[in-house]
This record gives C-alpha cells, sequence and structure tokens, in this order.
C-alpha cells in the first residue's frame, strides 16, 4: 500500500505525487525530500512481528513488501567496554544498502517502469540488481570503472546490466541521470529519492529496539552520499517527536581523507560543500567528490550536537585487519568508523556500523602478507586531527 506522502523540494517548495517518474526537483533538478508523517512505534508491540525492517510498519511509507528479502535485524556486537558494532554486511546483498533499496524497488514495482536504472560504486547497485530480480523489473547499473569486478560479478548474477563509465562515481551518476530522462524509466537513485533514506532509518529503530527503548550515546556514521546518515537523523527525530526518547545523540560522521568535502566545509563552516577533486581511495563507498545532499547531511550533524572526522588510507588497512582479526570480515569502507572510533573514540556508549562484507572486496592492499601497517606510530594508522586538511594535501 502506498500511503499518504508527496515528494517536495525544500529549496523551491514545489511538490509531486510519489506515482510520478519524476525523479527530482523540476525546476532546481535538487533531490526530493518525502512529506510523510511517521506514526509512533509500539515498542511493547512488536514481539512476533516479521523479523525484517517491515516490522515498523507505523514508521515506513509503504506497507505489505513483495520484494523483501528478510532485510534488517542485524546483530549488535559489543567490540570494547563502550563501543559495539551494528553487523549489517549480514544481509541479503552483504550490505546495508538492501535497507534503502528493499523500500525504493517497492516503489517501482508498484509504479511499473519499463526499466530501472542505477548508479553506484558497487554496494547500492548490487541491492537494487537483487531487488530488481526479486520483483521482475528490468535494471541497468551505472558503474564507475573502479568498481570491485566481485560487486560488478554480483550485479550480473542477479541478472542486471552493469555499464561501466569511464572515470569515477561522478561520471557514472551522470550517465545514470541521462538514462533516467527517458520515458518509462524509473531512476533507484538513492542519493535522490528519499524513499531510499525511510528505508536506511530503520537502522536507527533497531538500535532503539535492542536497548529496550533508547539510543546509544553517539552514532558514528560513514558518509559518501550520506543515506545512513540522513536516515538515521531522520529516524532520531521521529522517535524525539513520538516521545520515545528523550534526546537526540551526537552523529559522529566519517569520511575518506583523500575525498572528504563533507568535512572540510564542516570545518570552515559553510552551509554547502563545494566540489572536491576525485581521488584514489580504499574507502571507495564513501568516495563521493559532491554528495548531492550535501546541505541537509551539514545541517543534520550540526543540529545533532556532532562532528566530522577524517581517516587515512593506512587507517582504513590496519582497521580492516583488525577487525577481522576479532572475527569480522568487512570491506574497507566498512571500516572506516571503526578507524575513526579506535584512534579518537568518543564519550559514552557508541555503536559503529559495519556497512559491507569482505567478501565483496577482499583485503586492503599491503594487507594481503599478514603484515599490520602502522601509519602514525600509534598504531591506528591516522585520524585527522584536522578535518579540513587531511593528511597529504
Amino acid at each position: 500500500m502506498l500511503k499518504d506522502a508527496h515528494y517536495s523540494c525544500g529549496t523551491c517548495g514545489v511538490r509531486a505525487p510519489v506515482s510520478a517518474l519524476t525523479w527530482n526537483c523540476p525546476r532546481c533538478a535538487g533531490p526530493w525530500d518525502l512529506d510523510f508523517t511517521a506514526s509512533p512505534v509500539p515498542l511493547g508491540a512488536l514481539t512476533g512481528r516479521v523479523g525484517s525492517l517491515w516490522r515498523y510498519e507505523e514508521a515506513l511509507p509503504l506497507s505489505d513488501p513483495y520484494v523483501t528479502l528478510g532485510e534488517g535485524r542485524t546483530p549488535l556486537v559489543r567490540l570494547t567496554d563502550t563501543v559495539s558494532a551494528k553487523l549489517d554486511y549480514l544481509m541479503p546483498t552483504l550490505s546495508f544498502k538492501d535497507r534503502g533499496a528493499a523500500l525504493l524497488v517497492e516503489l517501482a514495482r508498484r509504479l511499473g517502469p519499463d526499466r530501472v536504472v542505477s548508479d553506484s560504486s558497487g554496494n547500492a547497485g548490487t541491492a537494487v540488481a537483487a531487488y530488481c530480480a526479486r520483483a521482475g523489473l528490468d535494471c541497468t547499473v551505472y558503474v564507475p570503472e573502479s568498481t570491485s569486478p566481485k560487486k560488478l560479478e554480483q550485479i550480473r548474477a542477479h541478472g542486471a546490466r552493469p555499464e561501466v563509465v569511464p572515470g569515477g562515481r561522478e561520471a557514472a551518476a551522470r550517465a545514470a541521470r541521462d538514462a533516467a530522462g527517458a520515458p518509462g524509466v524509473f531512476y533507484a537513485s538513492h542519493a535522490d529519492n528519499p524513499y531510499f533514506l525511510h528505508g536506511t532509518k530503520t537502522y536507527v529503530y533497531e538500535l532503539w529496539e535492542d536497548l529496550g527503548g533508547r539510543l546509544p550515546d553517539t552514532l558514528v556514521v560513514p558518509v559518501g552520499n550520506g543515506t545512513l546518515l540522513l536516515g538515521a537523523a531522520l529516524a532520531t527525530a521521529e522517535l524525539l517527536a513520538a516521545g520515545l526518547v528523550d534526546r537526540r545523540p551526537p552523529l559522529v560522521a566519517v569520511q575518506a581523507a583523500p575525498v572528504a568535502p563533507l568535512a572540510r566545509a564542516f570545518a570552515a563552516g559553510a552551509a554547502d560543500a563545494e566540489p572536491v577533486p576525485p581521488a584514489p581511495t580504499l574507502a571507495e563507498g564513501i568516495a563521493v567528490p559532491h554528495p548531492r545532499r550535501a546541505r541537509q547531511i551539514l545541517r543534520a550533524v550540526r543540529e545533532s550536537g556532532g562532528t566530522f572526522r577524517t581517516v587515512t588510507d593506512a587507517g582504513i588497512r590496519d582497521a580492516q585487519l583488525d577487525l577481522a582479526r576479532r572475527g569480522l570480515f568487512v570491506e574497507p569502507t566498512g571500516a572506516a568508523c571503526w578507524a575513526a572510533v579506535t584512534a579518537e573514540p568518543p564519550r559514552g556508549e557508541t555503536v559503529v556500523p559495519l556497512c559491507g562484507a569482505g567478501a565483496k572486496t577482499g583485503l586492503a592492499a599491503g594487507d594481503r602478507d599478514g603484515d599490520l601497517a602502522v601509519a602514525d606510530g600509534t598504531g591506528h594508522g591516522g585520524v585527522c586531527p584536522n578535518p579540513a586538511i587531511p593528511p597529504g594535501s
């Protein structure tokens, strides 16, 4: 069922029905927000509900899904006395992007397009491909040439067509947007379509449920296009408005030092982020030179009382191997938050997401000999003390 909701543009105020295939604001070309009012989720009534993110039906803009693959309800595992990891790589396609893809493709299925297009550095594309397979929808995923071969193989295995675009992440996005202009095309954009954010917000609803109706002191999240961070901000706002929590925890946003436009803007006190040049980094999943929702991301972090941190590739290598030696094998992007937290632990109870499985990429270059690279003499590989000036810049 499509619940009462409309697309709206936070800049222009333009509105559109969610039944339209319009993927962004026709006036300013900005990403859509969703005018939707979540109802309070009754904590005491969750026992016995479906064991997926769809258990939070009061808070979701769709109900009665067909394309679900059992996504969500990932475990929370303690790493230290104060830090726990939510194992979001234990999803049907091995990344947290299944949360958003489940809602986005369910919406597409109900609208009945001729085909679906998406763009991704890998994980969002594999998620959209899998859920389109479940929905019986034709799917093309535009990916940059640096995308992991294993992720390309996964996209193909689901029956989707990966279109490898010369250049970086922005080039792939431009190619997808060009294709999205054709008649009968649904653009499954995790950056532009707010249904994706209403899927990722279930990450926080699960934490709230697992912690008995409360939230941790700090939420640490990786940020490229900001889909997990904005989903987290949405969930904490909804829980607070419903009186289900008494505070919103600060959001600590983590970026890769070589590609950190949001961290630079935050340090400069800017309301928006200037594009930065593409640069190689192990954290391909968050290497976004020009995030579509930069203003919203910066505002969400500031309103939460949070901050930004950047991590070096050396720090990511260390963190990936350290997690693997704890029994948790994640891809390099998924280790970025652990790199930040081990170098500079936040105060109080903290949760980090492990977003993508290591099987998607393998070990980061330099780790295959089993030696733990130490970049800064601390054993932590380096968190940049000033996020405005990443090392080597």
